[in-house]
């Protein structure tokens, strides 16, 4: 049963979710990318598009993630997704998960969990489960949490607060808990990363994104999305005290990774 009584619970404000999503259009003008990238109703619009055709296996990514939380996910607590967006990998994790484990998505942005309470509502998902407006780089969310969901989430905190952000992650998790991470990564060795760059680039290219689009939208996430290098992320997470910390999808500058407390 929805938990309804927590006064974050964002409300759906339309009676229906669209069949399918709109197409991502928004750096098709050659002046979009003066602005810095906002998490904003047009945003959510055609957020689904956006990633599906931006972030390689996007599918398979979310398809990891739910079957290694339903390993993790343990009933009596709760299961943080941060930076939840749409909701599509809670929907993805409502398949794996077990019932009894309570979901709460959590996100800046208030026109996003608009999108998400249609799509869990439009799927008829029964468990209790909150979504909850919350700034992760100055709020404390995590608590009695078996697993927490950070997918393309911890690049957009400002680096000044990520240690801060992982310690509290850290704290609020169970013994044997996890944080699934998902990241946009750079390189030291410059010559690859330019490379896996210009790779990543044609990817967006078979996807149907011109070059004003893929300009725009690089000039625009300048300021905003900030990626760590693999050996940052990994360090940081072995600081903090996760014993555990593994890669589990690698795809050129993309990677996932699984750190377990304990």
């Amino acid at each position: 049963m929805t938990d309804k009584k927590s006064p974050t619970v964002v409300r759906a404000i339309d009676s229906a979710e669209p069949s399918s999503p709109a197409r991502d259009a928004i750096f098709e003008d050659t002046a979009s990318g003066s602005k810095d990238f906002k998490f904003d109703a047009k945003t959510a619009s055609v957020f689904d598009d956006m990633v599906g055709r931006s972030v390689p296996f996007y599918d398979e990514i979310q398809r990891m993630i739910a079957e290694q939380a339903g390993d993790f996910a343990v009933p009596g607590t709760q299961l943080f997704d941060l930076g939840c967006s749409t909701a599509t990998t809670l929907l993805a994790l409502d398949g794996t998960v077990d019932p009894g484990v309570r979901f709460v998505g959590v996100d800046n942005s208030r026109e996003m969990l608009d999108k998400a309470q249609l799509k869990l509502e439009a799927a008829g998902v029964s468990r209790a489960y909150e979504l909850q407006v919350a700034d992760l780089n100055t709020d404390r969310v995590v608590d009695n949490a078996s697993v927490v969901v950070m997918n393309l989430t911890l690049q957009f905190v400002r680096p000044l607060h990520r240690e801060r952000v992982i310690r509290w992650i850290y704290e609020g998790l169970t013994d044997q808990g996890c944080l699934l991470l998902v990241e946009k990564q750079t390189l030291s060795a410059s010559l690859l990363n330019r490379l896996f760059i210009r790779y990543y680039y044609d990817m967006k290219r078979r996807n149907g994104y011109s070059e004003v689009e893929i300009a725009q939208k690089r000039e625009a996430l300048e300021n905003v999305l900030i990626p760590y290098r693999p050996e940052e992320n990994r360090l940081l997470l072995q600081s903090i005290g996760f014993g555990h910390v593994e890669e589990f999808f690698r795809w050129y500058n993309f990677a996932g990774i699984i750190a377990v407390k304990n």
